[in-house]
C-alpha cells in the first residue's frame, strides 16, 4: 500500500496527531470502534488482548479525557504491532474513516512549535518543519497578526521582552494546500538574575526563578502572590492554602483583591511540566483582623512572620549501586534514584544522582558532596545497594568490592556524618535502602564518637540484622521502601513524621510484613522538614566556588545543529537521564531532495566509557537502555545512551557520521563525518575518577580487618521479591550495638490487615536454607555486649548520657 505510512513503524511512534485523530474516530463508533477492533486483535492472538485489557480500556470513559482507544493502541503498540498490522485490522474492521487517519498527506508538519517559558534578555526560538511534494512556505502570527519577516521554519526574536508574551502558530503552505501548526505559548518573565546564576531552560526540565514572598494586610486589602519558572513545555501552576488547592488559582500570579480572616494561612504554589514537579517556598499570609482605612496598603507593618525554620541551601546525594562485579547484581537501585531525584528537585535540592561507583569513585563523590555543606544547610544522603552493619555502624559497598568484602573495601556511613557534623550543618538526613546483616567476614569493630547534635535522622528501609528486599518484574519497579516513601516525600511535614508514616505504609504491605519494617532513627528535636524554605546565609559567599563548580557539573551540552557538504542539516541533541549517564540523539532536519535516504549515527568514542556498539544509534529509546526519558526525548531520532561518565578523564570527543544515498548514483552509500568535542559532559568535570587525594572520608571509613572465606550467594529469580542489598549472612542476635544508646529507635513493624497490591509480590526468595548450607548448617556465634571494644573514659561517658538525653522520638 503505497498510499500509507510506513507499515514497518511502530504504532507507539505514531505522531500525536494521528493517534488523536484515530482514537476520536475509534471512541465515537459504536459498532466498529476499539470494541470490536479489541475482538479482531484478540481473535488473532498475535498481540494477546485479553478480556481483562478490554475491561481496563473500558474504564478510561470514567476519567477526565480518558480515551479507551489511546490504551487499546497502546497495549498494542507494547507488544510489537506495526502500522501495517494496525492498518490490516482497520481494513478488516470496515471503517474506512479510521483507514483514512492512518493515510498520509500530501503536507506533513513534522515538527511542531513547543510552549514555553524563558526570560526576558534571552533568545526565543519556536521552530516548525514540514516538508510536502512541492517547495513549502511558512508564515508565522501572533495571535491574529503576521509577525513581520518571519517566513522561515524558525522563528527567532532575539532578546525577547515582556511585550513578546502570547500565543504564536505557523501557516505552512504547500501549492495550495495549507497547514497550521499547533499554537505555541510563549511567556516572558521579566527578573533579575543574581550571583552570576543561568536559567537556560533545558528540553523538559523546569527551573523556579521567581518565589513568593510573605506579607501582613489588613482585612480589605489586596493580596498579590506571584512565582514563576522557565522550561520547555510551558510550566503549569495550582496555588495551595495550608496544603489544599486553591479553586481557580492556576495563574503565575494569585489576586485576591479583598482579603478577609479566611484568607489567612500558609501559601505555596505547585509548578509541574510534562515529567517534572515543583513546589515553591510556602509563605506566610497574615490577615489582621482590622479594616484597612480608605482600603489603604499595609506596607508600614514589618513583613517578618512567625519564627520559620529554614535551610541555607539544600543538597543532596543519591547512589545507586547495581552492577556488581563480584556479588549479586540489583535493579531497583536505579528506579529508585530517578524517581528520588525528580522529588527532591522539586524542593530545592540540589542533586547528584550517580549509579554504579567504585570505592574511590564513592568516596570522592562524598569528598564533592562534604565541600557544599556548611552552616545551617541541609544535607541529605540515599544509598540503595549491597551494604551490611556491625556494631550499629552502617556500611555501602561498592560495586568493584571483592568477595568477600570488610570494611576497608566500604563506606562507613556514620563517619560520613561525623564529617557533615563538622561542618555544623542544618539537618542530617540518612535513607539507606540496604540490607543491614551482620558481616560474619568483618570482625573489626569502631566506636566513632558523634557530636551531640540535635539534627540527626536515619531512616533504615529495614531493622537491624534485618535484610531488604527489591521487588522482581519483568519491567522497572521501585523497591519497597522507595515504593511507599516516594509516595509521602513531598509532604509539608517534619521529616520524621514522613517517615513514621512511610513506615505505617509499609506495614499494610503484604508482601512484606514480618519480614521488613522501616526503622527510624533520630535526635530531630525542632520541626525540620525538607518543604522548608531556603534562606541563604550571610556567609554563603564561602561556598560560591564549590556551589558553582556543583551546577557546572551538571549542565548539559548545548544542543547542536551540524550542517554537512552536501546540503543535510542534522541536530545533535543531549538529555541526562542520571548525573553520570548522558543520552546523545540524532535527527535529521534537512536532506537534499535528490537524497533517497539519510542518516546521521555517532562512533568512536572513548574506551573508558565501555560503550556495546550493538546499542548505539537506536531507533528507540528503550532499545539501548533508556527507560526513564523516552517518553521526553524527540521522536525520529537515533538514541545513543553513554554511561559511568565519571571514568571519563579526557574531554568527551567523538564522531558524527551522516550516510546518505542518491538515486542518480545506483544507491552506493555516501559518507560524511564531522569530529565533535563537548568538553567534560556533566559529572565528569568533577574528575572522580582521580586517586583518592583527599583523606577525610578515607581516614574514618577504613578499619582493620580478618581474612575468612566468601560469603554465600542467592540465585535471583524472576517474579519474586528477593534480597535487596547486602550479603547473604548467618543472623547473630546477640550482638548489640553501642549506635543504639546514641539514637532513639522506633520501629513499625506491623499495620492495618490489607491486600496485597501486585500479585507477583505474593513470594518471597528463601536464601536461609542456602546460607545454612554454605555454612555447614550452624549459625555464627559473636561476643556479646560486654565483649565490644568502647573508650572508657569519663569524658565519653558524660558525652554518651548527654547525648541520650538530647534524643527524642
Amino acid at each position: 500500500m503505497s498510499d500509507c505510512v510506513d507499515r514497518s513503524t511502530k504504532i507507539n511512534l505514531l505522531k500525536e496527531a494521528v493517534v488523536k485523530k484515530l482514537c476520536e474516530v475509534l471512541d465515537k463508533s459504536s459498532d466498529r470502534g476499539w470494541r470490536k477492533l479489541g475482538e479482531i486483535v484478540g481473535n488473532e492472538r498475535r498481540f494477546k488482548v485479553s478480556s481483562q485489557d478490554m475491561e481496563m480500556c473500558s474504564l478510561k470513559v470514567l476519567q477526565l479525557e480518558g480515551s479507551p482507544s489511546r490504551m487499546l493502541l497502546k497495549l498494542m503498540g507494547e507488544r510489537g504491532c506495526t502500522t501495517g498490522h494496525l492498518m490490516d485490522y482497520l481494513q478488516t474492521l470496515g471503517n474506512s474513516e479510521a483507514v483514512q487517519c492512518l493515510k498520509p498527506s500530501s503536507l506533513q508538519i513534522l515538527i511542531q512549535p513547543q510552549s514555553l517559558a524563558l526570560l526576558s534578555g534571552h533568545n526565543l526560538r519556536l521552530s516548525c518543519h514540514a516538508v510536502g511534494k512541492s517547495p513549502v512556505h511558512y508564515q508565522w502570527f501572533k495571535g491574529k497578526e503576521e509577525v513581520p519577516n518571519s517566513m522561515s521554519p524558525d522563528l527567532v526574536i532575539s532578546p525577547v521582552h515582556v511585550k513578546d508574551i502570547g500565543h504564536y502558530i505557523c501557516r505552512v503552505n504547500c501549492g495550495e494546500m495549507f497547514e497550521f501548526s499547533q499554537w505555541a505559548q510563549v511567556d516572558v518573565l521579566n527578573v533579575n538574575t543574581n550571583h552570576g546564576q543561568s536559567y537556560h531552560s533545558l528540553e523538559g526540565r523546569l527551573k523556579l526563578v521567581t518565589q513568593p514572598q510573605s506579607q501582613k494586610l489588613y482585612m480589605g486589602d489586596a493580596l498579590h502572590l506571584e512565582c514563576g519558572a522557565v522550561g520547555r513545555p510551558i510550566p503549569r501552576y495550582q496555588w495551595h492554602r495550608n496544603g489544599v488547592p486553591v479553586p481557580n488559582a492556576t495563574k503565575r500570579k494569585l489576586v485576591i483583591p479583598h482579603v478577609m480572616q479566611d484568607d489567612h494561612g500558609r501559601y505555596r504554589c505547585e509548578i509541574s511540566g510534562s515529567t517534572e514537579r515543583m513546589w515553591t517556598n510556602e509563605v506566610e499570609v497574615v490577615v489582621d483582623d482590622v479594616y484597612a482605612i480608605g482600603g489603604g496598603s499595609s506596607d508600614f507593618f514589618l513583613n517578618s512572620i512567625p519564627e520559620q525554620l529554614y535551610a541555607t541551601d539544600k543538597v543532596a546525594l543519591l547512589i545507586g549501586n547495581l552492577s556488581y562485579k563480584n556479588h549479586p547484581q540489583l535493579k531497583a537501585a536505579m528506579v529508585d534514584v530517578y524517581d528520588l531525584t525528580n522529588l527532591l528537585r522539586q524542593l530545592n535540592f540540589k542533586v547528584v544522582s550517580l549509579l554504579d561507583l567504585t570505592e574511590s569513585e564513592m568516596r570522592n563523590a562524598v569528598d564533592e558532596f562534604l565541600l557544599l555543606l556548611h552552616k545551617g544547610v541541609y544535607g541529605l544522603l540515599y544509598y540503595a545497594g549491597h551494604g551490611y552493619e556491625n556494631y550499629g555502624n552502617s556500611f555501602m559497598v561498592p560495586v568493584d568490592a571483592p568477595n568477600p568484602y570488610r570494611s576497608a573495601n566500604c563506606l562507613c556511613v556514620q563517619s560520613i556524618l561525623k564529617l557533615m557534623q563538622e561542618k555544623e550543618t542544618g539537618l542530617n538526613v540518612f535513607l539507606l535502602d540496604m540490607c543491614r546483616k551482620r558481616n560474619i567476614h568483618d570482625d573489626s569493630a569502631t566506636n566513632i564518637v558523634l557530636r551531640v547534635t540535635a539534627n540527626i535522622v536515619f531512616g533504615y528501609a529495614t531493622c537491624q540484622d534485618a535484610e531488604a528486599f527489591e521487588l522482581s518484574s519483568s519491567g522497572f519497579t521501585n523497591g519497597v521502601f522507595v515504593k511507599f516513601l516516594k509516595k509521602r516525600l513531598l509532604d509539608d511535614e517534619k521529616i520524621t513524621v514522613v517517615l513514621d508514616r512511610v513506615a505505617e505504609d509499609m506495614g499494610q504491605f503484604d508482601a512484606t510484613r514480618g519480614k521488613q519494617a522501616l526503622e527510624i532513627r533520630s535526635s530531630l528535636s525542632e520541626r525540620r522538614a525538607l518543604t522548608d524554605p531556603i534562606l541563604p546565609s550571610d556567609s554563603v559567599d564561602l561556598t560560591l566556588g564549590p556551589s558553582r563548580q556543583w551546577a557546572k557539573a551538571h549542565e548539559l551540552p548545548e544542543s547542536m545543529s551540524l550542517i554537512f557538504d552536501c546540503g543535510a542539516q542534522i541536530k545533535l541533541g543531549f538529555a541526562a537521564e542520571f548525573s553520570n549517564v548522558l543520552v546523545i540523539y540524532t535527527h535529521i532536519v534537512k536532506k537534499p531532495e535528490d537524497m533517497s535516504f539519510c542518516q546521521a549515527h555517532v562512533t568512536d568514542f572513548s574506551q573508558e566509557l565501555d560503550v556495546d556498539p550493538k546499542e548505539m544509534n537506536r531507533e528507540t529509546p528503550e532499545e539501548t537502555g533508556i527507560y526513564f526519558l523516552s517518553s521526553t526525548l524527540p521522536q525520529h531520532c537515533l538514541y545513543t545512551r553513554l554511561s559511568s561518565l565519571q571514568k571519563l578523564r579526557e574531554e568527551l570527543v567523538f564522531t558524527v557520521c551522516l550516510q546518505g544515498t542518491f538515486s542518480a548514483m545506483d544507491d552506493d552509500p555516501v559518507h560524511w563525518t564531522k569530529s565533535i568535542n563537548i568538553g567534560k559532559p556533566l559529572i565528569a568535570r568533577l574528575d572522580l575518577h582521580r586517586a583518592m587525594r583527599r583523606n577525610s572520608c578515607l581516614r574514618t571509613c577504613m578499619m582493620p580487618h580478618s581474612p575468612s572465606h566468601s560469603p554465600c550467594q542467592s540465585p535471583r529469580s524472576e517474579h519474586f521479591l528477593h534480597l535487596h542489598h547486602g550479603p547473604h549472612q548467618a543472623q547473630d542476635p546477640s550482638r548489640l550495638s553501642p549506635q543504639q544508646n546514641y539514637l532513639d529507635t522506633y520501629e513499625r513493624l506491623q499495620g492495618a490487615v490489607g491486600g496485597c497490591e501486585d500479585s507477583f509480590y505474593e513470594n518471597l526468595n528463601q536464601c536461609h536454607n542456602e546460607q545454612m548450607h554454605n555454612s555447614g548448617g550452624e549459625l555464627s556465634s559473636s561476643p556479646g555486649r560486654h565483649s565490644i571494644p568502647i573508650e572508657a573514659s569519663d569524658d565519653i561517658n558524660e558525652l554518651q548520657t548527654a547525648f541520650i538525653n538530647s534524643l527524642q522520638l
